[in-house]
């Protein structure tokens, strides 16, 4: 399991956007400066970021991007889902998709899977953009 470019640099962005919207929206060339990430690569990010509700856009020459809730109600989890959809360490744990595995019946590693998928969901979703946001760099 990778987390690919779009999923770290869509939540960079969005620790970008809680730390520099205290003065109103962030252009989405600004972020693409701080970030050293491509404007138009970002374009791709952010339309789904507010296809999944969790950025809105604000037109006009003072316009750029507003998070929808304050960073302390926003996961990390929500960002990498919108980004990257479910993460899961094997196919076979993938929940709500039957997956066909000759070893399914067999198989004394599937409950090792499920426990480590379970674990990287718990702290995809206990954290908040707002944890990121005040770490000491």
């Amino acid at each position: 399991m990778l987390v690919s470019t779009r999923g770290r640099y869509g939540l960079r962005s969005m620790v970008d956007i809680a730390i520099n919207a205290t003065t109103g929206p962030v252009p989405l060339r600004a972020i693409a400066e701080r970030q050293g990430i491509s404007e138009s690569y970002l374009e791709q990010v952010f339309a789904l970021l507010r296809k999944a509700g969790l950025v809105k856009a604000v037109r006009g020459s003072y316009g750029g991007y507003v998070l929808t809730r304050p960073p302390d109600n926003i996961t990390v989890g929500e960002i990498i889902h919108a980004l990257e959809g479910p993460l899961v360490s094997v196919n076979c744990v993938t929940e709500g998709k039957e997956v066909s595995c000759d070893k399914k019946d067999t198989c004394h590693t599937q409950f090792f899977w499920k426990k480590l998928t379970d674990q990287i969901n718990e702290v995809l979703s206990s954290t908040t953009l707002q944890d990121l946001v005040g770490q000491d760099l």
